[in-house]
């Protein structure tokens, strides 16, 4: 892992220097409901630094959005996680969108409206963790611009990194994974899912994916596989955790959850290295956080003090109505 610098911020840094800035896009979430459609602010960035700012982890968003009602949405949403939403964020004609279509096992399919682009800065100062992914590190122009802040601090903070893939918005396969095997040597951590490990690699083992990103250079990969839990590979390590299961509401923002969980686990425990004991605890918050964010509509993740409660037994591997049993509470 890459040293820490103990005085984070951005190019134009908030009166609080956070200890984490994201990087990524921000958009509105527009769910059909037997009333009409619904929206929620959401895109997997926003979602992390929300996360984490309900954690109580002091963090700051760059992103794009328009100055329009949804924009403004989603910069209310962010202030009441306490997440700085840094200027230079306004750059869009409007903000973007992402209607979901929620399936019957509460799993959401997207139809995205957005553009990405981000002015091009030098951050003056550097946060303890570095965290991009999803959208912004595959759509032009933006894309770039992440890029360049990558190669401008990874060797100076922690960098963490979820590509969250979206077909639908990336040109050929090959072209993406150049994409996101370019960006793997400027990072320290790297999160996917099942699915994306899957449309990166067809045909490869998830062990092997992950020993593919730690060959790249990243020093932790960690792979979701909603019910069967997630695998946690460093160049010394390899291990499993077990999903939780629960209730299943929607697994809208589930995996984000994870992410932000994972930051937290990471910056509060980056002094102790990541030896089988400490990737269990990072991995089982992970989990328990999306197993909470699950049980409730929307992209709702936990607080700490949620986290660090026991889940009520009734929201525990319970049937729930008109679906099937046990439903799985780690989001892809």
């Amino acid at each position: 892992m890459h040293s820490t610098s103990p005085s984070p911020t951005s190019a134009t840094p908030p009166a609080a220097a956070p200890d984490v800035i994201v990087i990524g896009e921000a958009l509105v979430d527009v769910v059909a409901s037997p009333t009409g459609p619904i929206e929620h602010p959401g895109g997997s960035p926003m979602n992390v630094a929300y996360g984490l700012g309900r954690l109580g982890v002091s963090t700051a968003l760059l992103t794009s959005l328009g100055q329009d009602a949804r924009g403004e949405a989603i910069a209310a949403h962010l202030q009441r996680a306490g997440v700085e939403l840094l200027r230079g964020s306004y750059n869009a004609t409007r903000t973007g969108s992402a209607t979901a279509t929620i399936a019957a096992d509460g799993s959401a399919e997207y139809d995205f409206d957005i553009s990405w682009d981000l002015p091009r800065i030098a951050p003056a100062h550097l946060p303890k963790v570095l965290h991009t992914g999803s959208i912004a590190t595959f759509l032009a122009p933006g894309a770039s611009a992440v890029r360049a802040l990558l190669e401008q601090s990874h060797r100076e903070c922690l960098v963490t990194y979820d590509p969250n893939i979206r077909p639908a918005l990336l040109g050929s396969q090959a072209e993406a994974r150049n994409i996101f095997e370019d960006l793997v040597p400027l990072t320290d951590v790297v999160k996917l899912s099942d699915e994306d490990a899957a449309w990166l690699y067809p045909g490869v083992s998830l062990e092997a994916a992950a020993g593919r990103i730690l060959t790249l250079g990243a020093g932790l990969a960690v792979v979701t596989r909603g019910g069967e839990g997630s695998l946690l590979a460093t160049p010394a390590t390899q291990l499993f955790i077990p999903a939780i299961r629960s209730k299943v509401a929607d697994t809208i923002g589930a995996g984000d959850s994870y992410m932000a969980a994972l930051i937290y686990g990471l910056l509060f425990r980056r002094t102790e290295g990541l030896g089988r004991d400490v990737l269990t605890a990072i991995g089982q918050t992970a989990s328990k956080a999306a197993a909470i964010t699950v049980r409730r509509p929307g992209a709702n993740p936990p607080t700490a003090a949620e986290l660090a409660a026991d889940l009520p037994e009734s929201d525990l591997a319970a049937p729930v109505p008109g679906g099937p049993e046990n439903l799985v509470a780690q989001s892809r």
